[in-house]
């Protein structure tokens, strides 16, 4: 990890500590100042000072990175500095005063409390956000209050190009100067009864604000309504056949291994997996069965110890009750809006910092980025990546194989200790398991929603030991490329394997 993340994950840590005495006490927390008062500021930390609490109350002095400030659940945070980009963003509740200017995307999808920078912003300020207040006192850059669907934006300065664009809710009050609004938004002046509403949260920071304020809210001739394409997979793996490696079967008394273990690349400790299958569910069932106790799900809350928490838009949040008490997490890149590298590793430093040191972390993205994906979790140095076979207007999860594996061995994945995943959104069978694991991916991510699950769980693991028999191995680990075969041509020609029958890859694949 990099000076600043250490550094980052340092100070989250720290703060933990210092919020539960203050908390009890009622005290507020300062950070930036040695014991004699003397200042220390804080320089660059990123993904800090975040899930705070209702009734904290913290006071830092420094200039910030990335989402500082982000996920704030009701408390109240000052910054004696400025701070970089999506500084607020998925505030819930309470209040963030930032005393100098702030970056890209500050309160980006807030869904409550108050955000106040006295200095200005860049571009995107508000974007998408639902509910709330983000009151700033010089300008803003171009595009603010993009997307949002509620809440109020008060600009005292002038602020940029297409500001409201594609908002369908909400209000961005403008005191200084303001070009044309952007596509789905129209300007109008302002009311009366408007500059008293604003009036309240102005006057007691001795501010106002003049009669010819302009106000931009949704259009009603010109909105922008848009639907995403649905993501999909028409087809499964279900013509793919596995054939032997050749060996002789094995005993009926021979040991046989279809477990899996998923490790940190920095750890051999990990979570083992009786069945390769990493089962998406919301919530785990209600059950003392042995398989379901010891199979590992990848949940939105309540993990289990030996549980993924997957971590997207929705529950980010509410995610932070939860990071001590599972092994891992997944950061859903296709839920959350979008960021560049640096506020990615915000937003994992922010929740590593509440996790156990030797926990999972993973990104999930779709298979037409993958190769961005598997970049990230390098940089980034994670362990692993979930990718969505699923693709927009439906795919083949077939086709998803060589494209992985390509990326994988392009970037030397396998080699570096990561895992790669992949996702499908059935419920997959003994066969899809197992080409799964010639084709490279340690686990299958696939939903379950089957009250007899226990049932479903030993059926799976038996049918599996069944196949390593017949295909002559003792581990899940030694089935490779060459044990699997497509059952026609089409499925040869878009997977890459050989076409059954056929002793040779066919031409368009670069080699198994």
């Amino acid at each position: 990890m990099r000076e600043v993340t250490d550094k980052s994950v340092k100070l989250n840590r720290d703060l933990e500590k210092m919020l539960v005495e203050a908390l009890e006490r009622d005290l507020l927390v300062r950070i930036g100042w040695g014991r004699n008062g003397d200042e220390k500021p804080k320089e660059g930390e990123i993904g800090v000072i975040t899930h705070l609490p209702k009734k904290s109350r913290v006071l830092l002095l420094g200039n910030l990175g990335e989402c500082c400030g982000a996920m704030n659940r009701g408390g109240n945070l000052t910054i004696q500095g400025g701070c970089s980009s999506m500084a607020g963003a998925f505030q819930e509740d309470g209040r963030l005063i930032i005393e100098k200017d702030a970056g890209d995307r500050i309160g980006s999808n807030m869904k409550g409390g108050v955000i106040n920078v006295q200095g200005s912003v860049s571009n995107f300020a508000g974007e998408s956000m639902k509910e709330g207040t983000i009151l700033v006192r010089g300008h803003a850059g171009e595009r603010v209050g993009a997307g949002m669907s509620g809440g109020t934006i008060i600009v005292l300065g002038s602020v940029g190009k297409e500001p409201g664009i594609g908002m369908n809710g909400g209000k961005i009050i403008v005191s200084g100067n303001c070009p044309p609004a952007g596509n789905g938004a129209e300007i109008r002046e302002i009311k009366s009864k408007e500059i008293s509403e604003i009036s309240e949260h102005l006057e007691p920071l001795g501010l106002s604000i003049n009669k010819d304020a302009l106000v931009i809210i949704p259009s009603e001739k010109d909105t922008a309504i848009f639907e995403y394409p649905e993501i999909s997979i028409m087809e499964g793996l279900e013509k793919i056949l596995l054939v032997p490696s050749g060996k002789n079967r094995q005993s009926l008394y021979e040991k046989l291994d279809c477990e899996t273990l998923l490790k940190t690349v920095e750890g051999d400790e990990g979570v083992v997996f009786p069945i390769p299958w990493l089962i998406e569910r919301d919530k785990i069932p209600i059950s003392d069965n042995e398989m379901v106790s010891k199979q590992p799900f990848l949940v939105r809350d309540s993990p289990r110890e030996i549980d993924l928490l997957i971590v997207d838009q929705e529950n980010i949040v509410q995610v932070s009750d939860y990071l001590t008490s599972c092994s891992g997490i997944v950061l859903n890149l296709e839920s959350l809006p979008k960021m560049n590298d640096a506020e990615i590793e915000a937003l994992i430093v922010s929740l590593r910092s509440k996790m156990n040191e030797k926990s999972i972390v993973m990104l999930r993205d779709r298979v037409d980025r993958v190769e961005n994906l598997l970049r990230m979790i390098i940089d980034l140095n994670l362990d692993g990546a979930i990718i969505n076979a699923a693709t927009p207007g439906g795919s083949r999860a077939a086709a998803a194989l060589p494209r992985i594996g390509l990326a994988s061995r392009a970037m030397n994945i396998k080699e570096q200790g990561k895992h790669l995943l992949i996702k499908l959104d059935e419920n997959p069978s003994a066969e899809d398991f197992i080409i799964a694991k010639g084709a490279g991916c340690s686990l299958i991510v696939a939903p379950n929603n089957d009250e007899k699950i226990e049932e479903n769980l030993l059926w799976l693991k038996s049918t599996i030991n069944g196949w390593m028999s017949d295909l002559g191995v003792q581990n899940l680990e030694e089935i490779t490329r060459r044990n699997l075969r497509a059952i026609d041509y089409d499925t040869a020609a878009i997977s890459g394997l050989r076409l059954i029958g056929y002793d040779r890859p066919l031409p368009m694949w670069l080699g198994n």
